[in-house]
């Protein structure tokens, strides 16, 4: 895998790749730990999935100033501490430095999370002026 895009992103808090296709598709993987949960029940906060299924729509795209412009999501299911979300990111259009992202998130079998991200693809980093 040649990864170009977010070289210093926490893989415990937001997900390791698993497979990379340059431009084209990507997987990535995110552990549920204790400390993502939002009460005593064990529920995962519905932001590590969020970040997870923006990391795999990244790497997807894989450039290395990709940024995200928005996106259209869904949660369908709960996360609990210990399960193991996998994400499937597929670019569905780019139209210059404009990308359109499809991921859906499982855990097992179980579809959790879906949507549609906007992806830009920036001449320099976001922060240099």
């Amino acid at each position: 895998m040649n990864i170009r895009t977010h070289g210093g992103i926490s893989h415990s808090l937001v997900g390791a790749p698993v497979d990379v296709v340059n431009g084209v598709e990507s997987t990535a993987e995110l552990k549920a730990l204790n400390e993502m949960a939002a009460d005593s029940s064990g529920l995962i906060h519905g932001g590590f999935t969020f970040g997870l299924a923006d990391y795999a729509a990244m790497l997807a795209v894989n450039h290395p100033n990709v940024v995200l412009g928005s996106a259209q999501a869904r949660f369908i299911a709960p996360v609990k501490i210990g399960e193991t979300m996998r994400a499937y990111a597929k670019v569905i259009k780019t139209d210059g430095r404009k990308s359109e992202v499809n991921v859906d998130v499982n855990v097992g079998e179980q579809k959790v999370f879906t949507g549609v991200f906007t992806c830009y693809s920036l001449e320099k980093h976001i922060l240099l002026k």
